[in-house]
């Protein structure tokens, strides 16, 4: 007897999907999770070619990432991390996939679809899902207490659905009602049992930051074999916010100096100190201690302090930096989104 679960093929990395056509040469747009380590790329390149629409698939490395996915040359890209791309500004799209880390989402359309799809005069954007994030959300408790309770069908593990009350903390803090709970303050639940899962609730003391996923994005994965992860997640919900500064450089300069340093939760990083008052840096709002996640759009995961150097002096007079302050870093990697999750609004 087959019994639902909506865990099931959460963790398969891949993606195989059918095109099915509907008799107008349009197929269905695919979907794959690419996962990389950091001394690796994804495999492909994004390009803009003359006479052709849109951002075009190339030089798909043989046994790369994205050739083992089953990306092909001249899919046209749609989607990056749940955002429509089709209409942005191509250097745009290309630092979304930088800034992605070490993992991506894409949704990309067959090129012959893609083009008899523009013909036709179809909106691509309406192919897609409307959102197909999970969320990552920080409940702090209030005298009733989280805002939630959790229903898991008797005798299994790892399956919990949450009732949120209404305009309590968990609702505040935007778990969407009826969703299912993945990881409990960065640990997979996939494994917890009903009577464990409540243990962890109480040990986590007035705060627990859950990443959730409503049963219309827990139904996409699941029926497309991807994994949820908080690197996919949407933050925007969180109390911890990344912040871009944009400077242009004065007469003394930025008015700050860059140093490389440990991290509190591992790693090195790269860190701001020494801010000038009155000077560019100061005025854009930066703060001592606040690290670089971005430059210029692009992550600076897996650089060292003189190439992080050397991207902010890339362009003579300004700069765009992506930073977080130390509280927020930490958060981020204690619920497992290193810098380019956090980079990742």
């Amino acid at each position: 007897k087959f019994e639902f679960n909506p865990k099931v093929g959460i963790d398969n990395p891949a993606l195989t999907l059918t095109e099915d056509t509907d008799g107008e040469g349009v197929g269905e747009p695919r979907f794959y999770l690419l996962t990389k380590d950091s001394t690796e790329t994804f495999g492909f390149c994004l390009h803009e070619e003359l006479g052709c629409q849109g951002h075009v698939i190339r030089q798909i490395e043989l046994g790369g990432v994205a050739q083992r996915r089953g990306l092909q040359d001249g899919d046209r890209l749609l989607q990056v991390n749940g955002h429509f791309v089709d209409h942005m500004d191509h250097v745009r799209v290309v630092q979304k996939i930088k800034a992605s880390g070490n993992q991506v989402l894409l949704a990309v359309l067959d090129g012959d679809s893609y083009e008899a799809a523009k013909s036709l005069g179809r909106d691509l954007s309406q192919m897609l899902p409307d959102d197909i994030r999970p969320r990552l959300c920080h409940v702090a408790r209030d005298k009733s207490g989280f805002g939630f309770s959790v229903s898991c069908p008797e005798g299994t593990k790892g399956t919990f659905q949450l009732s949120v009350l209404q305009d309590g903390p968990a609702d505040r803090a935007g778990v969407p009602p009826g969703s299912w709970l993945l990881e409990l303050n960065g640990d997979s639940v996939k494994s917890y049992s009903h009577t464990q899962l409540s243990k962890k609730l109480k040990q986590s003391g007035n705060k627990v930051t859950l990443l959730v996923a409503s049963s219309a994005v827990e139904e996409f994965y699941r029926l497309r074999g991807l994994r949820v992860t908080a690197a996919l997640a949407d933050t925007s919900w969180l109390p911890f916010k990344v912040r871009e500064l944009h400077l242009v450089k004065g007469p003394a300069g930025y008015g700050f100096l860059l140093k490389e340093d440990d991290c509190s939760s591992g790693g090195i990083g790269q860190f701001l100190w020494d801010v000038d008052v009155g000077l560019p840096a100061e005025q854009a709002g930066m703060k001592e201690g606040d690290r670089v996640l971005a430059v210029n759009g692009e992550s600076i995961e897996g650089l060292d302090h003189e190439q992080t150097v050397h991207r902010i002096r890339a362009h003579e007079d300004q700069v765009t930096l992506l930073v977080i302050d130390p509280a927020g870093d930490e958060f981020f990697h204690s619920v497992g989104l290193g810098s380019c999750g956090a980079a990742c609004p």
